[in-house]
């Protein structure tokens, strides 16, 4: 379970000014549930999900997941709890173009103590969940816009965690391919992830696999 307590964020610009991108954010979200937060850019959503996903502590409030305060956890915390709790899809793939679809795979399991043949069984499960295990061998830079997106969405799920955030997941994909995403996230919702996701492409609007829908404005929940 994920509860936000009064959590605001503030950044001091170049110029001294002080801009507010959260403004006290109280929300809760079941473990299961998957979650859509609607707005335009500079609405707060990506500041929130970066929060939720140990990216950046918040100015203030708290963050608990499964009844731990991850505000108050240490920089060396932070970071085990982001290689296990959370995988991360973003609209900009930040794949090493050189390397392979499983080579990629490689980088979040690296730092674990994990025999070989349990880092390729991790590998090949979630390159089949992400339906890019017949591209495994091949260079990333070979690869469409929507395969790029499916080894990003493997590579977030490498680690099996509970917590998946997808910041403006479709924002580089054309229909066909944000369609296909579509269809991975449902399939991630019946496998009892916890999916958070930030997008203002109507295409998420009154999908059956969202069990909740919220409109963010100016660092606020509507």
């Amino acid at each position: 379970m994920i509860v936000m307590k009064n959590v605001s964020k503030s950044f001091t610009h170049a110029s001294q000014e002080m801009f507010h991108a959260l403004h006290n954010i109280t929300l809760l979200i079941e473990d299961g549930q998957c979650v859509v937060l609607s707005g335009i850019s500079g609405s707060g959503k990506s500041t929130l999900l970066s929060i939720v996903g140990a990216i950046m502590r918040p100015t203030s409030g708290s963050v608990e997941i499964d009844g731990n305060n991850i505000v108050s956890f240490s920089d060396y915390h932070l970071s085990h709890y982001r290689n296990k709790t959370i995988g991360y899809v973003t609209q900009s793939f930040h794949l090493f173009e050189s390397l392979s679809v499983r080579d990629n795979l490689l980088a979040p399991l690296v730092i674990n103590d994990l025999s070989s043949s349990k880092i390729e069984n991790m590998i090949e499960s979630a390159l089949k969940q992400a339906n890019i295990l017949h591209k495994a061998n091949k260079k990333v830079f070979t690869l469409s816009g929507g395969e790029k997106q499916r080894c990003l969405i493997a590579r977030a799920l490498v680690n099996d965690p509970s917590i998946i955030l997808c910041d403006e997941p479709t924002a580089s994909l054309d229909k066909k391919n944000s369609l296909e995403f579509i269809e991975i996230i449902r399939t991630l919702h019946k496998l009892g992830k916890t999916i958070i996701i930030a997008t203002h492409d109507p295409l998420f609007e009154e999908l059956d696999c969202v069990d909740r829908f919220y409109k963010m404005n100016e660092g606020t929940i509507e």
